[in-house]
């Protein structure tokens, strides 16, 4: 037997620390080429999705001229218990009159309508890109948010409608956080549903929101009239609405939430307000990207870690606070919605662990608000962040929403105090 020599030591040393290193680079890029080849995968079909779904978003030309024509409806392919789900395309308006179309959903009870017509549920979806696959009755999620409390509403005998906007899934641009346009896409949405006949739905109606669409909702509360007198607006029920919105930009615009939102920002507020413009506001980067960053749905995983990475390796979206450049303070400060009225019931939930909608603003906003009389009902939800803000407030939204349709009185609770602190915590 010949003894093991030092050449044979080194050798196995060698193919020891070959594969200390290979074997971990080898699962990398294993993982890398998984994820890559499932991150294709899913747009193949994605886009072989749109594409069989678009011609129904096509508006017809020229456009019915009345806001709330239903343009056509077809099965939206989900299963709601005791419901017909549909998807529809119908007219809605532009803040300067201008008739566009929008997609949207409708959930109808398939038991009987009681005299007068069902009361009308409208939702609001929050932030989901800009894209067309992101339009939640264009998506693979068309039910999503809606967990904990739209099989309740149903069962409650409720009509619940909700709106994709003006420009998401439909001729653009969607005028995101632009308070005017969203009300009238929601109020909207609600003439939609009473134009179809199998919805028996009546006049009174509650907007229910989340996040953008909590914004949505706070300013249906103080345009609704405006925009619809017909239509009796009984309440508004938001979820960590982006209600603050100086406040909310003013903390967010170097994180990762500054480049998942500010591209929606920099694309939709130019648009609206043409004395704004990205370059004012935006790093080269910035410039750069944003409009493709806006057309990708949030939920595109490989987005979120496009995002955490330039986050991380030090690039800015914004080249500074936005909110310290004049025009575009102006016109944050504009489309923040002011307190809502007495005479308008309000129940806003607010998760204390939002990394999104942060809970200080809205703490902010309670106390602003309470002060100026609105008759707020504020649910602080413990240890909940933005993503579950809607489900876990669902319940509780539900049965607020059941008492304003029932004429109950609210329970106004401002004599209790924030959950959090209404000021930004100091670094």
């Amino acid at each position: 037997m010949i003894p093991d020599g030092p050449c044979q030591h080194y050798s196995a040393r060698v193919r020891t620390w070959w594969w200390l290193v290979i074997a971990p680079v080898a699962l990398i890029a294993g993982l890398v080429f998984l994820f890559v080849g499932a991150t294709v995968t899913t747009e193949i079909r994605t886009t072989h999705e749109q594409t069989a779904l678009a011609p129904f978003y096509e508006p017809p030309s020229p456009l019915p001229a009345a806001p709330g024509t239903i343009i056509r409806t077809e099965p939206l392919g989900v299963d709601v218990p005791g419901a017909t789900a549909l998807r529809m395309l119908y007219v809605s308006e532009r803040p300067d009159g201008t008739p566009a179309a929008s997609g949207g959903m409708i959930f109808i009870p398939t038991t009987p309508a009681p005299e007068g017509g069902r009361p009308v549920v409208a939702w609001a979806h929050g932030t989901l890109g800009m894209g067309d696959a992101c339009a939640p009755s264009r998506s693979g999620n068309p039910l999503g948010d809606t967990a904990n409390w739209l099989d309740s509403m149903i069962a409650l005998g409720y009509v619940v409608v909700a709106t994709d906007y003006i420009g998401l899934g439909t001729p653009g641009p969607e005028l995101y956080l632009v308070g005017e346009a969203e009300a009238r896409d929601v109020v909207n949405s609600v003439r939609a549903a009473r134009a179809l006949p199998e919805a028996a739905a009546g006049d009174r109606y509650v907007v229910w929101g989340h996040s953008q669409g909590g914004h949505s909702a706070l300013w249906v509360g103080h345009l609704s009239e405006e925009i619809a007198p017909e239509l009796t607006l009984l309440g508004v029920a938001a979820a960590a609405p982006a209600a603050e919105l100086t406040d909310i930009m003013g903390a967010q615009w170097d994180t990762t939430i500054g480049w998942g939102i500010g591209p929606e920002v920099a694309v939709s507020w130019p648009a609206a307000n043409p004395a704004l413009s990205p370059d004012q506001v935006l790093t080269f980067t910035g410039e750069r990207t944003y409009r493709r960053i806006a057309d990708e749905c949030t939920s595109n995983k490989s987005l979120l870690l496009e995002l955490a990475l330039r986050k991380s390796a030090g690039q800015m979206f914004f080249a500074g606070n936005p909110v310290q450049n004049v025009a575009w303070a102006d016109y944050a400060r504009k489309q923040t919605p002011p307190a809502m009225p007495g005479s308008m019931p309000l129940f806003i939930a607010q998760g204390t662990t939002d990394e999104v909608v942060l809970a200080w603003p809205n703490a902010v906003l309670q106390e602003r608000w309470c002060a100026a009389g609105s008759d707020l009902t504020m649910l602080w939800m413990g240890g909940v962040g933005h993503m579950q803000a809607a489900t876990t407030a669902g319940p509780s939204v539900t049965e607020w929403v059941a008492d304003r349709f029932a004429g109950k009185p609210t329970s106004r609770n401002c004599t209790f105090p924030p959950a959090v602190a209404p000021q930004a915590p100091q670094d």
